[in-house]
């Protein structure tokens, strides 16, 4: 077990390059069993929850070869000589995205067997509409000692899939059930996020055929069959949005360093803004700036896409809590995911939690204290908050963020950052 220390108040200056989302690399990765051909995916993030997916995949039959350089890997995935289409409870336990082999394996091979998954504990994210959608589409469901058991032994069938709530990883796992289904498919009320059109260039790279990218209305025309592709995973937002947050909090000047970044961070680009943060396009990526003394307090309310991110709620509420004035942040989206707000107030913080709403007021500072990460954004805020706190802050439990942060301390240390990792006394 590691620990990361963090000597605060360093003014932070610089470049960050930007990763491959994972949230956008995991269903990728899972749409390579659609497909007896290889599926290369290049900018692959060095992740935790990326090697636990790829242990699965492998566990299933898929054949992987791993090639990395300086600063990119890529990752070719062959689903030829898949022998076993039971994803165990001892890798699925690990993270919630594993659930999505499910869609792939059923559309494919007829029949897959999942446990139920885990994840980070940010509050309950049932899979009732992933089965709901599979059932839609003509599959016969069980629940039965923790596993989920999907079978279609004549073929996932075309229609209609209405979800009553927005869904990421049931729009994911549906679009690429579809892509083999007989007929066509409609999702409707599909979630809109980046990292679903991602996901459908590639599937149709691989020879797919999918309408209304980008819009709430999915139209797939199954195929007997698609074939393999080379495909570049999309920059990650949340990592970016997170990097912005460190240049604000510390007074700093850091280019974020990716392409086409600021269209894909709608829905927080502009909370950013309208704090203070100055957003400039360069030609590698974006300048992040603080144009005031100090951040302006917003209402933020999370929201699916295009409204404010989830994933980027509690580094917003590390920036806000030295804000000028009072921030209100509203959790829409998962009811347990405040966990940050002991750690924050540890350090100085001044947070009030009434059910899904905390009332942040700005203090004058920070001071760093021994804090415990409790999931993988929570471990980000109070990183941004130690950067930006007077004296010593120590985050216990980071393996919370090398699930999704690549090379965290590495990159702001560059910058500046007085970061380093060091072994953990007590695990």
């Amino acid at each position: 077990m590691e620990k990361i220390v963090i000597q605060g108040g360093a003014r932070l200056e610089g470049q960050i390059p930007i990763s491959g989302a994972k949230n956008a690399a995991l269903p990728l990765m899972a749409a390579s069993l659609l497909t007896s051909d290889t599926l290369t995916l290049g900018n692959i993030p060095d992740l935790a929850d990326i090697r636990t997916l790829s242990q699965l995949l492998t566990a299933l039959g898929v054949g992987l070869n791993h090639e990395k350089s300086a600063e990119k890997t890529s990752l070719s995935f062959t689903a030829r000589d898949v022998y076993n289409t039971t994803a165990p409870y001892d890798i699925v336990r690990k993270m919630r995205a594993s659930i999505l082999v499910l869609g792939p394996l059923l559309a494919r091979f007829g029949e897959a067997t999942v446990s139920l998954p885990g994840g980070c504990a940010i509050g309950n994210r049932p899979i009732d509409l992933h089965l709901k959608g599979f059932e839609d589409l003509g599959a016969d469901i069980e629940l039965a000692d923790g596993y989920v058991r999907a079978t279609a032994p004549k073929g996932l069938k075309g229609a209609v899939v209405h979800f009553p709530v927005v869904s990421v990883g049931a729009t994911e796992n549906i679009l690429m059930a579809a892509c083999l289904a007989d007929g066509e498919t409609v999702i409707e009320n599909a979630a809109r996020e980046p990292e679903i059109s991602d996901l459908a260039h590639c599937l149709q790279a691989m020879g797919a055929q999918i309408e209304g990218l980008g819009t709430e209305r999915l139209v797939i025309q199954g195929q007997p069959q698609l074939h393999g592709a080379q495909y570049n995973v999309m920059a990650d937002r949340i990592e970016a949005g997170s990097y912005i947050a460190a240049a604000a909090m510390t007074h700093g000047k850091i280019e974020i360093l990716g392409q086409d970044l600021l269209p894909i961070m709608t829905g927080f680009a502009d909370t950013l803004k309208s704090a203070g943060v100055s957003l400039t396009p360069t030609d590698g990526g974006i300048l992040a700036t603080l144009k005031r003394p100090k951040v302006k307090g917003l209402n933020v309310v999370t929201q699916p896409y295009p409204g404010f991110p989830t994933d980027m709620q509690a580094q917003i509420m590390a920036m806000m809590t030295l804000c000028d004035g009072a921030s209100v942040i509203t959790e829409t989206i998962f009811e347990n995911r405040y966990m940050h707000v002991p750690e924050l107030t540890r350090m100085g913080a001044d947070i009030t939690v009434h059910g899904s709403t905390a009332t942040v007021r700005g203090v004058s500072h920070l001071t760093g204290a021994p804090v415990m990460a409790t999931d993988l954004r929570a471990s980000m805020s109070l990183v941004l908050a130690g950067l930006a706190a007077e004296g010593e802050t120590t985050v216990n439990r980071i393996y919370h963020l090398d699930r999704g942060y690549e090379r965290l301390t590495e990159k702001l240390y560059a910058c500046g950052a007085r970061i380093q990792r060091q072994k953990a006394e007590n695990t």
